[in-house]
């Protein structure tokens, strides 16, 4: 989702160099890879919302980071020495709001519908980058974002569950945390070695939830199998998709495409799991979109506009 400094969204910033060369991938086109990746994510999601009765969310989430940490490690292979107390605290900090990221948002879609958790969530880093534009164009995309919250909500969440609201939205904050931070780690470690780092910080802190959730049920091979299923798609496949495509696309078009992804966890939810919107629930997530894809271009037309004549 758009930022007011990265207009592309950072999970892919984050995994730059972790991927040596395109490819046979490369063949898809820029446009395909990310569509791609953005489906990897949402169907990923959709796989996780059916492992939650064997393994629990924080199971979920506790094996999604741990396989997504292993492979992440193995490829990038991140020094460890010759990092200063602040190098070490950016990332860990990193570390620690990836896992409340993702340990909130699979708690909201222990509760709610995929598409409507996508459509609050993705409120987080719209929010961030209407504020650190301070246009008054901006009102607009707040406006829609939140005429498209009321729409989803009934007029007060009736049809929702509230915590899962709650957390949808907690998930939100920590993506537009997310998005600061992994910049951050980008700027002081190089190529992937930052995000591989926080990934492990992220797991060592959600194996103890996870265990104590579900115990003996993660290591059943099952289990074991569908959640490393879950890391693939919901992590190692998108951040290769969208790095491959970051080579050949503009940073603009990749972030409004990135605001499709309401849209795509929609169709996931209906697929897999039978989640079907009302009328009104589509129409909400369309204003979500339009307004993302509104505040991406506003900012998108603010840098060009301050860049000097050649």
């Amino acid at each position: 989702m758009s930022t007011s400094d990265t207009v592309t969204p950072t999970r892919s910033d984050a995994a730059a160099g972790a991927v040596r060369g395109p490819g046979r991938l490369g063949s898809l086109g820029p446009v395909g890879l990310v569509l791609a990746g953005g489906v990897s994510v949402q169907f990923g999601g959709a796989l996780a919302v059916t492992l939650m009765p064997r393994a629990g969310a924080l199971g979920v989430v506790a094996l999604r980071l741990l396989v997504a940490a292993v492979v992440l490690l193995l490829v990038c292979r991140p020094r460890l020495r010759g990092h200063s107390r602040a190098d070490w605290g950016t990332v860990v900090v990193f570390g620690v709001t990836m896992a409340a990221m993702n340990g909130l948002f699979y708690q909201a879609v222990a509760r709610i519908p995929l598409g409507p958790a996508v459509t609050l969530e993705v409120l987080g880093p719209l929010a961030l980058s209407v504020l650190a534009s301070r246009r008054a164009v901006n009102l607009v995309w707040a406006g829609l974002a939140l005429a498209g919250v009321f729409l989803l909500g009934g007029g007060g969440f009736g049809g929702l569950d509230p915590a899962g609201v709650a957390f949808a939205l907690g998930a939100g904050a920590m993506w537009a945390a997310y998005i600061v931070f992994s910049a951050r780690t980008g700027r002081r470690f190089p190529q992937a070695d930052g995000l591989a780092l926080a990934m492990a910080v992220g797991a060592l802190l959600f194996l103890p939830l996870g265990i104590a959730e579900s115990g003996a049920k993660l290591a059943d091979p099952v289990t074991l199998g569908l959640g490393a299923a879950v890391a693939l798609l919901s992590s190692v496949l998108p951040y290769t998709l969208e790095l491959l495509a970051l080579r050949r696309l503009p940073a603009s078009t990749f972030a409004v495409l990135m605001s499709l992804e309401p849209a795509l966890a929609a169709t996931a939810g209906f697929l897999v799991l039978g989640q079907a919107l009302s009328v009104t629930e589509a129409a909400a997530v369309a204003l979500v979109i339009a307004a993302s894809m509104g505040a991406v271009r506003t900012q998108v037309g603010r840098r060009a506009a301050a860049k000097p004549a050649a």
